[in-house]
């Protein structure tokens, strides 16, 4: 991500658990927030969810989005990312699920699946970052 200084970078690595607190758009134009699981690609966050749940019919009709990445050992330092959803998949979403469960609670696979549940990645492409702190 060109424009997060190199001393906020930590926040986005996958050495670091904080967590990513995402914004989507209600269809009345209200705001959804969830605390979720990510990690960084490049030039891309991604994060996973079920298919069905309300972040997910949020991201895929309207897809601005926002996250704030909160430093677990500092509340006041932070990012604020706006950007937008360019790619929803189904494909390798399972095996993302466990990279972020491998990465947050440690577990080479996410044990909280549900029989019949249908992962998804979300691509998120940053378009403005801030940083506080």
């Amino acid at each position: 991500m060109d424009n997060l200084p190199f001393e906020y970078q930590d926040l986005i690595s996958d050495d670091i658990k904080a967590f990513a607190y995402l914004s989507t758009i209600m269809e009345d134009g209200s705001p959804q927030v969830t605390p979720i699981w990510f990690n960084y690609t490049k030039d891309y966050i991604l994060i996973n969810s079920a298919k069905g749940r309300v972040k997910d019919r949020n991201m895929r009709t309207r897809t601005k989005v926002a996250l704030a990445i909160q430093d677990p050992k500092n509340p006041y330092r932070y990012i604020q990312i706006r950007g937008k959803v360019i790619e929803v998949t189904e494909d390798g979403a399972k095996a993302h699920i466990d990279i972020l469960a491998k990465k947050y609670i440690g577990k080479d696979a996410y044990p909280f699946s549900v029989p019949g549940e249908i992962r998804v990645i979300y691509k998120i492409l940053p378009e403005h970052v801030v940083s506080h702190g």
